[in-house]
């Protein structure tokens, strides 16, 4: 699977990944019962990893970076898609997005982005 880090940190090892299949978000804690690689991840960074499910948790394991700082801000943007209310009066910075509002966007975008069909009448 591919995905994008939303979210890491270094010092712990841990990040939070959003999948490249749209579905719920991968959680990396490095050292959780596997070789503990010496991967180093940071927000914005494509990674590849395997993909596993616990109960009802997407766990990234053996991330490997294919490119650095691919999608800078990438939170940032993802924070500022949230409608209002969905914000819920959050600080800015605990806005939890909705991935279901995410979709909904892009479905919208991608019919207008369709070409126009026209018919002689």
């Amino acid at each position: 699977m591919f995905g994008v880090v939303l979210w890491s940190d270094v010092e712990d090892r841990r990040a939070v990944i959003w999948c490249a299949d749209h579905g719920d978000l991968a959680y990396y804690c490095a050292g959780e019962g596997e070789p503990c690689p010496d991967v180093a991840l940071d927000a914005g960074d494509l990674v590849q990893f395997d993909l596993s499910g616990e109960s009802q948790l997407r766990r990234a394991r053996n991330p490997r970076v294919v490119a650095e700082e691919q999608y800078p801000g990438i939170a940032t943007r993802l924070r500022a898609a949230a409608p209002e209310e969905e914000r819920g009066g959050q600080a800015r910075d605990a806005i939890i997005v909705s991935l279901d509002t995410l979709r909904r966007r892009r479905a919208a975008r991608q019919k207008l982005d369709r070409p126009l069909a026209l018919t002689a009448g």
